[in-house]
């Protein structure tokens, strides 16, 4: 039986085989190098259409561990920043460049390209009005995105897809969608970064920057309209009416919550306004195996943000 993953792994966990950890771990560099450096770039339309790593992810491990553009192999970066741009311009692409890494000067490049200098002065020194008159300028002339500063991210939301800055690591995150999110930050700022345009009265806690707690209610008047029958065909054919949405939709999102969400809380106060708490970590609790729990990824929460969004904008909710 040849050499598998499974016995490499079983090897690197054992800790009686520590001393050799390193020799075959540089074994496995060097295969990545040559790999990277004389194989894969050097046919550039390998490299272009079908690189030799899954969607780049070699690439993203040289950024995300702090790597410079001299140990990046070179035109393998060029062809990640031409897809993204090519996508970012609606023009056809090998592949959508979701969970991709670009260094910071060269995603301000792309999505601002006039400014895109400045800005990178401004937020590596962070002077960070500058760095808000420059972005507020560019709304107000009409460019479709929004953006939200944090203590460690800039999030921008540009015509509905996601990037994040990091401002200490000096690279960016562009259309977040399968990465998992780790930092309660990163969730909070999410929700704020869209509730300017889908629920501007949000109110969003944390409690000890381990889990975030979210709390809609939905007024009586709107409770009080709703059929005590199974809606009308009528009504069923009208997505936006309330007997159709809470008998029909409403049960579905909740189950769809639920697998997001550490608690859901759905109770009726005492002035008959129906009370939705939902609380929210890092963790994704719809799983298979009981070993593993998988974390919450960006595109878990933009179904979140979906369903909140569409019960306000509907049906006229009251956030506390």
């Amino acid at each position: 039986m040849p050499l598998e993953e499974k016995h490499i792994i079983k090897f690197l966990e054992n800790p009686l085989n520590e001393r050799y950890n390193s020799e075959i771990l540089t074994l496995l560099i060097k295969r990545i190098r040559d790999l990277c450096f004389k194989e894969c770039q050097v046919d550039r339309i390998t490299c272009t259409l079908t690189p030799m790593c899954t969607r780049r992810f070699l690439l993203k491990l040289r950024i995300k561990n702090g790597l410079t553009m001299e140990d990046l192999p070179k035109f393998c970066y060029s062809v990640n920043k031409g897809v993204i741009e090519r996508y970012f311009r609606g023009k056809t692409v090998v592949y959508k460049p979701f969970d991709s890494y670009l260094y910071l000067i060269d995603f301000l490049d792309i999505f601002f390209h006039g400014d895109y200098r400045k800005l990178n002065k401004y937020i590596s020194f962070k002077n960070w009005k500058a760095t808000f008159n420059i972005l507020d300028e560019r709304i107000n002339n009409g460019e479709n995105f929004t953006y939200h500063k944090t203590e460690n991210y800039i999030l921008i939301n540009h015509d509905e897809k996601i990037h994040i800055i990091y401002l200490e690591s000096g690279y960016v995150l562009c259309n977040a969608h399968r990465e998992s999110i780790t930092d309660l930050e990163l969730i909070k700022g999410i929700f704020n970064l869209n509730a300017r345009n889908n629920f501007p009265e949000i109110s969003l806690k944390t409690i000890k920057n381990k889990k975030l707690i979210l709390r809609i209610k939905i007024p009586y008047d709107i409770i009080s309209k709703i059929s005590s029958e199974f809606p009308s065909i009528e009504s069923n054919n009208n997505v936006d009416h309330p007997d159709n949405y809470f008998w029909n939709t409403f049960p579905d999102d909740l189950i769809k919550l639920s697998d997001y969400c550490k608690m859901i809380n759905l109770i009726m106060d005492y002035n008959e306004d129906l009370l939705l708490t939902l609380v929210i970590d890092n963790k994704k609790y719809t799983y298979t195996n009981k070993r593993m729990q998988d974390s919450l990824k960006y595109r878990d929460l933009i179904e979140i943000i979906k369903i909140i969004s569409f019960i306000y904008n509907k049906f006229y909710v009251i956030w506390i």
